[in-house]
């Protein structure tokens, strides 16, 4: 796969990039999550048992569009290939892209999943990472 980095710029300045995984049977399935981009890599966290985790395990290949915090596409489609993320050092780049990137927001936003996961006595949210190495257009 070629590498188009100017893919990944476009992405940059955007909040949400819509992530599209495939089922063993083809079936795309659509969600908006938070990334960030690290030299060259997008980083996306999900929780460990996330259907999107277990389908890349299955299928690497990948789309993603620029959308808003709902899901609506604002931009082109791009194919990608993905891979999860498992070593310590990578795990940690990928932490810190992300909190680099959204802040605040992103501290806020995982005190109130784990506050309100105590209160119904579920375990704490644990995260798995994803990364998107190669791209087209």
């Amino acid at each position: 796969m070629v590498v188009e980095t100017y893919a990944f710029t476009n992405l940059n300045k955007e909040q949400y990039v819509s992530l599209t995984t495939f089922r063993k049977t083809g079936e795309a399935v659509v969600t908006p999550i938070w990334f960030a981009e690290c030299k060259g890599i997008l980083y996306m966290g999900t929780g460990v048992n996330a259907g999107k985790i277990k389908r890349i395990r299955q299928m690497d290949r990948v789309t993603l569009a620029a959308c808003t915090m709902s899901g609506k596409i604002t931009d082109v489609e791009i194919q990608g290939k993905a891979r999860l993320v498992s070593e310590p050092e990578e795990i940690r780049v990928a932490e810190a892209a992300l909190a680099k990137k959204y802040g605040l927001t992103r501290g806020i936003y995982f005190f109130i999943l784990n506050t309100l996961n105590t209160i119904r006595r579920k375990p704490r949210i644990h995260q798995a990472y994803m990364a998107i190495e190669s791209v087209t257009v």
